[in-house]
């Protein structure tokens, strides 16, 4: 199964809110199913995008499933709430990244060549998380929109590794469980389980 296909997958079997169905739409119709996660980083390949999403999201089922999240910390979601966040977090990524000729030593001739690099061309600069938030509540509103514990867990999911004031960021990951199980998930796909590709 592609991460395409599994991401359609587990969406579809988790996420029956109103909104559900035009948001997926829109999703097929952007770039988020072919677009890198970074420039260099984790996921920087066609379809790293997607793949850090459902990595994040099996991440994120297994650390809310320990005893001690459950019984010590009061960490109980429902599936919809997890496929959510963990699916949606960087739907902030669509339509982010370009690619750009460059040029680089070949390390065995010795000579110069082209390659094709990805860039960041932001058509929409709203932040990370935040744009996450705002994207998805165009289509998850009324009834459906995301609980609070969703927004601050997609607004903050990149933990104390984003640009913010770190004591805010600690008091949303310390009001807002979910934030922080959701950026532990995050950290994990991105260094155990891409890294930067070999």
């Amino acid at each position: 199964m592609t991460a395409r296909e599994e991401f359609i997958s587990i969406y579809n079997e988790n996420i029956k809110r109103t909104g559900a169905d035009r948001l997926l739409e829109f999703l097929k119709k952007s770039d988020f199913f072919t677009a890198p996660c970074s420039t260099r980083y984790h996921g920087a390949y066609e379809g790293g995008l997607v793949e850090h999403s459902v990595n994040v999201y099996h991440c994120l089922k297994d650390y809310l499933s320990r005893p001690r999240t459950k019984e010590l910390y009061s960490m109980n979601f429902s599936d919809e709430t997890i496929a959510i966040v963990a699916l949606l977090h960087d739907v902030c990524k669509i339509n982010f990244y370009t690619t750009e000729v460059r040029n680089r030593k070949n390390e065995e001739t010795g000579k110069w060549e082209k390659y094709n690099a990805y860039t960041i061309d932001d058509t929409l600069p709203y932040g990370h998380g935040e744009k996450s938030v705002y994207i998805i509540s165009g289509y998850f509103y009324g009834d459906s929109r995301l609980t609070r514990d969703e927004a601050c867990a997609i607004r903050w999911h990149m933990g104390f590794s984003g640009i913010e004031d770190k004591n805010t960021i600690g008091k949303a990951l310390e009001m807002y469980p979910l934030a922080f199980a959701l950026s532990v998930a995050d950290m994990e796909a991105s260094y155990f389980i891409e890294g930067s590709r070999k």
